[in-house]
């Protein structure tokens, strides 16, 4: 057990935990998929080693920062005294991970009254680790990195998400074909920490979705920003994970203006 507050002690405490679920995951599930149940709707699942993966998290962080908060996807919760509160994503992308495909992620971020403190985000199939602390830069695998430099919208690779409700998902659908001409192209990764990462180290130049949670972007929000990127709400305010916009600085602007004029458009009913 430590009570040390050191922004290096809490991202090294954050990389082996995401590191060690991660594995775990992958681990298991080469050895056969197991469904356990669904939430909102049947197309959002949640596996075995979801729980397992978070409860191994959980454990970690209880044993090493037993004064700290904690906030999970998969229900844990703990509230603490000293401050800093724990956000994990025990796999972002459950989908893709229970179909075998690459884009998932293990998510661990913490966060203090001043805002994002460490995040670190593990993609076990590709063995990735991305990692930031406040005012330290981010990092993939040790490196440093950085966003791009796109500043031509026309010219933007951009990611974006969908909801699990059908009658969302079809009015989000509506609102990309808005602008869809105006940009490069598009991409689904189906892990929001993932795609944020990518605008972090330059595979993607934007990143756009509604609704998702605290665990979802709090790490991979703070790498990005760390590597460069700027992020907030669609109209460009502060980042809440209702909206979240996280692009290159040179076409921020740009999509912030698109991504408001295909929402007065097409409104949710």
């Amino acid at each position: 057990m430590t009570t040390n507050n050191s922004p290096d002690q809490l991202l090294r405490l954050a990389q082996d935990l995401a590191r060690s679920a991660g594995t775990h995951a992958r681990n298991g599930r080469a050895g056969g998929m197991h469904v356990v149940g669904t939430k909102l709707t049947d197309t959002d699942m949640v596996t075995k080693f979801d729980r397992e993966s978070e409860a191994m998290i959980v454990a970690g962080l209880r044993e090493s920062r037993p004064d700290d908060s904690i906030i999970g996807e998969e229900g844990a919760g703990h509230r603490g005294s000293s401050g800093i509160e724990w956000h994990v994503d025990p796999i972002d992308g459950t989908t893709s991970f229970m179909y075998g495909l690459p884009t998932w992620c293990v998510s661990i971020g913490a966060r203090d009254a001043e805002g994002g403190l460490v995040g670190a985000v593990y993609m076990p199939d590709l063995d990735e680790m991305f990692a930031a602390r406040r005012g330290g830069g981010a990092t993939l695998n040790g490196n440093v990195i950085s966003c791009s430099s796109q500043s031509a919208v026309s010219k933007a690779l951009v990611a974006t998400g969908f909801s699990y409700t059908p009658a969302h998902r079809t009015v989000q659908s509506r609102r990309v074909s808005e602008f869809i001409h105006r940009i490069r192209d598009v991409r689904r990764m189906g892990a929001a920490a993932v795609d944020i990462c990518f605008v972090a180290c330059g595979r993607l130049d934007a990143y756009f979705e509604e609704n998702l949670h605290s665990w979802d972007v709090l790490a991979a929000e703070l790498i990005a920003r760390e590597a460069g990127a700027r992020s907030g709400d669609f109209s460009g305010g502060p980042l809440h994970p209702a909206e979240v916009l996280v692009s290159a600085p040179g076409v921020f602007d740009e999509l912030s203006a698109m991504l408001v004029a295909a929402k007065r458009k097409h409104p949710h009913a």
